[in-house]
């Protein structure tokens, strides 16, 4: 698969190659900082990022309630928040 942006080809046993053209030269420079940060060569902290950012693709995913509630896990709510079925909508009070 070769477009204007991104070429991907395959060598050396199932491994593949992606090139990147027209990258700007402050990402570029960011990436080699970042790199830098993390003991890795450029080449490696663009293969971890590219990694890290397709972990989770193909796989099951949770259910969004079940997302929702794992993110915001131990914030401190120590009770149910009552529901308000059947209560007319009302605004909110912003003042002490």
């Amino acid at each position: 698969m070769c477009s204007r942006q991104v070429a991907i080809s395959c060598y050396h046993a199932g491994m593949a190659q992606l090139l990147v053209r027209h990258l700007d030269d402050d990402v570029k420079a960011k990436l080699q900082l970042r790199a830098r940060r993390h003991g890795h060569s450029t080449e490696e902290e663009v293969r971890e990022i590219l990694r890290n950012a397709v972990k989770d693709e193909g796989g099951p995913r949770a259910p969004l309630g079940s997302r929702i509630a794992a993110r915001f896990a131990g914030q401190g709510l120590t009770e149910d928040i009552p529901e308000l079925r059947g209560e007319s909508p009302r605004p909110a009070d912003f003042e002490p």
